[in-house]
């Protein structure tokens, strides 16, 4: 784009970060597109199968790791973070260290991000196109731009540490010295010639308290995690049984996993979300194990309208909770949940049911 000057992108870079603030976003920030470094490090954990049945991890190849090969015409991407923290530190590990409560994923309380986050995107995309068409005055001059909130094959992490919101941290999540690591991730893929920000410079370290705390050692080296054993994977995107060698350390969480920042010091810094979409709906944070497993699939889609945690359907759900419950301390209670449960429709459903069963027999 040869229409507007150098000053005037300096400018509308500046502008871009003030409107995505006004938007609710946290930071902004803007990098170029070479991933080279980022995607030797993704064609190493492909090769190690450490994505499991994530297929969707190699499926579009190359284009994860070269934003042109996704949104032709790219030179910039535009990173913004969002805050989703709903409560303290203190209130998820009450719920954690209690086995009859249900841990669901703090990103997950709330309204799933993705919708809401790419609308704001889109206004913010929306602004930078008027502004740059009122430098240009040419009329139907549209610069190359799309919005992106994990919608897509995109190295968010890679690509915000480059645009300077954080480093990738030893658990493979984005790091910032000001704010922690709970918040959400999005992007523009633009053909402005913005300038660009400095990289964030990583400060884990000789801390390994995320190695450490993963309930199933998951993050097998720093900066390696293999998803085939993490929590996340194994009640999220594991679409089968849950191996049993893991169930037991799966503990009392049903719906991912927040260990690795829970016990990241740089987590003192993060602040309560000022986004009410984020805060939990239907007591989702203090629900106990038999009151969730107790819901028909009507129910369970009625509570989850809106939420992240629909994806996984009511099937797994019940999976995921079976196993929950056979970690538990044994209860009259317990068995009696659990053993209409062997009648379930679904194969899958009753296996986990037998094994938490079986574990309360012993």
């Amino acid at each position: 784009m040869n229409e507007t000057s150098h000053q005037d992108m300096a400018t509308l870079a500046l502008q871009i970060k003030q409107w995505g603030q006004e938007l609710g976003f946290q930071q902004i920030g803007i990098t170029d597109t070479d991933l080279a470094d980022a995607e030797v490090h993704l064609q190493n954990w492909l090769a190690l199968n450490f994505h499991g049945e994530m297929d969707y991890m190699q499926r579009h190849g190359l284009k994860r790791s070269r934003p042109t090969l996704l949104y032709e015409g790219t030179v910039r991407v535009i990173s913004v973070r969002m805050d989703y923290l709903p409560e303290p530190a203190a209130a998820m590990h009450q719920s954690l260290v209690d086995p009859a409560s249900a841990y669901i994923s703090r990103y997950a309380l709330g309204r799933d991000y993705h919708k809401m986050m790419r609308n704001r995107l889109q206004k913010l995309a929306d602004k930078i196109q008027a502004e740059v068409l009122s430098l240009t005055q040419q009329r139907g001059y549209n610069p190359g731009m799309r919005a992106f909130v994990d919608s897509a094959p995109v190295l968010e992490k890679a690509l915000a540490e480059k645009a300077g919101l954080g480093w990738i941290g030893k658990h493979s999540n984005l790091i910032n010295r000001k704010a922690g690591s709970w918040f959400f991730l999005g992007e523009i893929f633009t053909d402005l010639p913005l300038p660009i920000d400095s990289p964030a410079t990583a400060h884990c370290g000789a801390c390994t308290a995320c190695l450490a705390i993963c309930p199933t050692q998951a993050i097998v080296a720093p900066y390696q995690v293999d998803a085939r054993r993490c929590v996340s994977y194994l009640t999220i995107e594991l679409h089968g049984s849950i191996p049993e060698e893991l169930r037991p350390l799966i503990g009392n969480r049903i719906y991912g996993c927040d260990d690795c920042q829970i016990v990241c010091p740089w987590n003192r810094f993060a602040g309560i979300t000022a986004e009410a979409d984020f805060n939990p709906r239907h007591r989702l944070n203090t629900r106990q194990l038999l009151d969730v497993f107790a819901w028909s699939e009507a129910t369970f889609l009625a509570k989850t309208e809106g939420s992240a945690i629909r994806r996984i359907g009511h099937e797994r759900w019940l999976r995921n909770i079976a196993v929950a419950l056979g970690n538990a301390p044994a209860s009259p209670r317990i068995i009696e949940a659990l053993k209409p449960m062997l009648n379930h429709h679904s194969e899958m459903v009753r296996e986990h049911v037998q094994w938490a069963l079986d574990r309360h027999s012993q």
